[in-house]
Formats: C-alpha cells, sequence, structure tokens
C-alpha cells in the first residue's frame, strides 16, 4: 500500500535541506536540479513542480540559508535580564555559538556573497538581510547608551550595533576557518579583555 502522502511544505523543506547539502559539498556551482533529487531521494520532476528551474532553487536555497543564519532571535531567558548589558552580553554569546556551530552555513553565505557581485538581485538580498540583522540590535544598543552614558561616551546605537554584528561574524569566520579548535568561550573573554583594555586606555588618555 501506498504510505501518506507528505505535505507539500514538507517536501519543500526537505529539498531545500538537500540543496544545502549539495551546495555545501560541491558549491553553487554544483547546485543542479539532478543532484538534489538524488540528494533528496525524490523525482527530478518532483524538484522542477517545487522551483520551477535551477535558477529558481538557488535563488530560494539562500532565503532558507539567511532565516538559518541571518534572523535574531532574543529567547525569553535573555529577555528577563533586566540590565540592558546583561541582555547584551547573552545575546552575543547565543549569537556567537549559534553561528560558529554550523560553520558550512557561513561558508555558504560568503559563497553567496560572492555570486552577488554578478547578481544584482543576491547583492540587494543580502545587503537587505545583513542590514536587518544589526537593525535588531540597535534598540538594546539605544537602550544600553540611555542606562550607562558615561561607560559608552561618544557612542551611537548604530556605532555599537555595528562593533557587536562584527564581532559575531568574526567569531562565525574564526570557526569556519578553523572548526576543530575554535572555542567561542575563549572568544568571548578575548573581546572582554580587549574591550577592557580599551576602556582604560581611553580612561589614561
Amino acid at each position: 500500500m501506498p504510505g501518506k502522502p507528505v505535505p507539500e511544505e514538507v517536501r519543500r523543506e526537505q529539498i531545500l535541506r538537500a540543496a544545502f547539502e549539495v551546495a555545501a559539498r560541491e558549491g553553487i556551482g554544483g547546485l543542479t536540479v539532478r543532484a538534489v533529487a538524488a540528494e533528496a531521494e525524490v523525482s527530478h520532476a518532483l524538484v522542477l513542480f517545487h522551483f520551477k528551474r535551477k535558477e529558481g532553487l538557488i535563488h530560494e536555497l539562500l532565503d532558507w540559508l539567511i532565516a538559518n543564519t541571518s534572523v535574531l532571535h532574543v529567547s525569553e531567558d535573555i529577555a528577563r535580564f533586566p540590565r540592558a548589558l546583561d541582555r547584551l552580553h547573552a545575546l552575543l554569546q547565543q549569537e556567537m555559538a549559534r553561528l560558529s556551530h554550523e560553520p558550512r552555513h557561513t561558508r555558504l553565505f560568503f559563497e553567496y556573497w560572492a555570486l552577488g557581485a554578478r547578481h544584482a538581485q543576491v547583492r540587494a538580498r543580502i545587503g537587505t538581510e545583513l542590514e536587518r540583522y544589526r537593525a535588531a540590535f540597535r534598540s538594546i544598543m539605544e537602550e544600553l547608551l540611555l542606562a550607562e552614558p558615561t561607560t559608552f561616551a561618544g557612542a551611537t546605537a548604530d556605532g555599537l550595533a555595528a562593533v557587536a554584528v562584527s564581532w559575531i561574524q568574526g567569531c562565525a569566520v574564526q570557526a569556519m576557518n578553523d572548526p576543530a579548535h575554535f572555542d567561542t568561550g575563549e572568544y568571548l573573554a578575548a573581546v572582554r579583555g580587549i574591550i577592557g583594555q580599551l576602556a582604560r586606555a581611553g580612561e589614561a588618555a
């Protein structure tokens, strides 16, 4: 007897996950409908039914990748911290751990970034999402500036958000380069040490 039919949204997610596995292994250049169908163990026609053509699959995979890498989620545990500085510290720790956990996502994201040099639509999509991710930090930075104006004298919410995102993205890149030896705790401790040294240098100046 035939099995129960698989809902279209479940099948679509299955195909996108298979597309990620192919692209992570072979690069975007190796992302063919036939390769994805084989990885997902579905027919070539079913992949085309959901994504129409290879180009559609490439763009949909970028959306899937962004949803799994560049969307900021503030957990309930983090939101309960009363101090903005404590929430920021926990959020940095969460994002550094999350993005360093799967270096293949970072590697593929950079490959899409390179593809954007030749494709305006890809470039615009990535640029929009990177800005959205940075903007998600602005509200906590604005609260931080109000709570501790002396500590962050001269800083702006935009500047602090940009620095925070730079730390997180740098963490992801280091984890991609050396996943066997990268340690999020050591990275965060180094960040705290650098901040402390810069603060003391600023006070002495």
